[in-house]
């Protein structure tokens, strides 16, 4: 797991809900009301991980999305120059091969 995908107040989220489930499980003991702290620790850490996959989701996405506005860009150039191409006149040597003939 990177560290870059889980901000600082992830992290800050993990330690404190850690650190009050730890002392939940001193000051309470095994009792029922330590299944309600386990809920508890258990949503934080489901949040997080929903957080973590969105984070990487996110990047994914921008990926693609760079990998399109770079095509799309070299497509335009492409275009471009063939748009801007001297046509060549009809008698000449030089004619242009995708012309037909008639």
């Amino acid at each position: 797991m990177k560290i870059k995908h889980l901000g600082k107040a992830n992290i800050l989220v993990i330690l404190i809900t850690l650190v009050l489930f730890i002392a939940a499980l001193f000051s309470k003991g095994l009792t029922h009301d330590l299944l309600l702290e386990t809920a508890v620790f258990l949503v934080s850490v489901k949040l997080i991980i929903l957080s973590y996959r969105n984070s990487m989701g996110v990047q994914e996405i921008q990926e693609k999305l760079d990998k399109i506005l770079t095509e799309e860009k070299h497509l335009e150039a492409v275009l471009m120059a063939m748009k801007n191409r001297p046509k060549a006149k009809a008698g000449s040597s030089t004619a242009d091969p995708d012309s037909t003939a008639k």
